[in-house]
């Protein structure tokens, strides 16, 4: 297939690579390899870059060992260790032959950090200056090496021994005096991250001082990548859906649900799923507890649904406000006894709010001693759902663990069981006493 059989909107300069390669994800790799392999090189590796991991590695397979190591070749430093990583091992067996030697080193060296630290998601692709280097001869150096570098808009200072000094912009090198040594130029003592910092915190860092790339060093402060502000945004959306799905009470999928199999969804499904039916069976020891009362006044059975659900509901709402406010740096754990205060006070005032919306039809139902019990319950209910699902994420993270994991249906189930012995306690002391 040639350049001009491509679909016409392909050719035109506008389109981005992420478009192309949002076409061929919808596309069998039968259909899409040759679509792609008519596209120039440059554009094929940010096209494939850009390719969801379940895409490229059918792609890879359609590819001969030349194809494979010119595209690699020509992508990003991070990229292609990203790549490396998700290929099989028949695959990267494949690849590394035909690689340049310094290809080769470059992405074992990147290949072999931890997953989830800042040197999975860092780059190599950066540029380091001398502190004696004038201005002039830095500029010449920048534009020597810009071709092969993922940004020159910030220049990392390094001594003799790449120790990370200190960082310059390409504006000041531009505005400052040809003979302006680089040391007097410099920001000194730039923010940075070790290695093996958490990439969530990574990435919150680039957005919190809104810069373009943080550099990455070693624990003697030798300067051993950058993490551009790009794989931050990766990052913090892979975090989010990492968050959402947990929330939903399922486990991470880790890959797209569109293309996800039957077997992956199940198994991310199940676990929580069974833990709640036992944990739904809690309401169920609470209700034949209280057997009696419920016999001698059957008009309670009709406000049950509502009152749990009310608690369930209000803890959910407290629990995703806290889950997302601890995500995003917002709330710490030293925050809660402030902040359990203040949720106590909402609740209140929501579980009047609602106790007024309901004790009209409890009176119309069973007369004023009931409209009094669902009354108080609503608000009691309303309350300690909402203290539980503020208080499950901090929890959790006082024993290191995801507060994502405390997640809607979790909280719900805990809130139920807890309503159903609020309420039934309540209509005990208050119809027979």
């Amino acid at each position: 297939m040639a350049l001009t059989d491509l679909p016409a909107e392909w050719i035109e300069e506008e389109t981005h690579p992420a478009d192309i390669a949002a076409h061929l994800s919808e596309m069998e790799p039968d259909e899409a390899w040759p679509l792609m392999k008519a596209l120039p090189l440059d554009v094929q590796a940010e096209v494939f870059g850009y390719l969801h991991p379940e895409t490229q590695g059918p792609l890879i397979d359609k590819m001969s060992r030349k194809q494979v190591s010119a595209l690699i070749t020509e992508m990003d430093a991070d990229d292609r260790a990203d790549v490396f990583n998700r290929l099989s091992e028949e695959q990267q067996e494949k690849l590394m032959p035909g690689l340049a030697q310094v290809e080769r080193e470059n992405i074992r060296k990147l290949a072999a950090y931890e997953e989830g630290t800042a040197g999975a998601i860092m780059t190599s692709d950066y540029v380091t200056l001398s502190p004696d280097l004038t201005a002039k001869r830095a500029i010449e150096q920048l534009r020597h090496e810009a071709p092969d570098k993922e940004t020159i808009y910030r220049a990392y200072v390094v001594d003799a021994e790449r120790r990370l000094i200190g960082t310059v912009r390409l504006q000041e090198l531009i505005l400052a005096e040809p003979s302006t040594p680089i040391s007097e130029l410099m920001e000194e003592d730039p923010i940075h991250v070790l290695v093996d910092e958490d990439q969530e915190q990574v990435a919150r860092m680039i957005a919190r001082y809104d810069i373009i790339a943080i550099p990455v060093v070693d624990h003697e402060h030798h300067l051993v990548g950058i993490v551009t502000h790009d794989d931050a945004i990766d990052t913090l959306e892979e975090e989010a859906t990492e968050d959402f799905q947990k929330l939903g009470a399922s486990g991470a999928i880790g890959q797209s649900v569109r293309r996800a199999g039957i077997s992956m969804l199940y198994r991310a499904r199940i676990g929580w799923l069974v833990l709640l039916v036992f944990g739904n069976l809690l309401s169920g020891f609470g209700i034949a507890y209280f057997e009696d009362t419920i016999a001698a006044h059957l008009a309670l059975i009709f406000f049950l649904p509502l009152l749990i659900a009310s608690g369930g509901n209000a803890g959910s709402q407290a629990s995703t406000l806290m889950v997302r406010a601890m995500a995003t740096g917002d709330v710490r754990s030293k925050d809660w006894a402030r902040l359990l205060g203040r949720e106590a006070l909402v609740s209140l005032l929501l579980g009047l709010s609602m106790a007024v919306a309901v004790s009209g039809l409890g009176f119309f139902r069973g007369g004023p001693e009931i409209a009094a019990v669902v009354a108080m319950s609503m608000v009691c209910i309303v309350i300690v759902g909402s203290l539980i699902g503020m208080s499950l994420p901090f929890i959790l993270s006082r024993f290191n663990l995801d507060p994502a994991t405390a997640s809607a249906p979790l909280v719900t189930s805990i809130a139920d069981a807890t309503g159903v012995v609020i309420y039934f306690s309540i209509a005990t002391l208050v119809l027979f006493t």
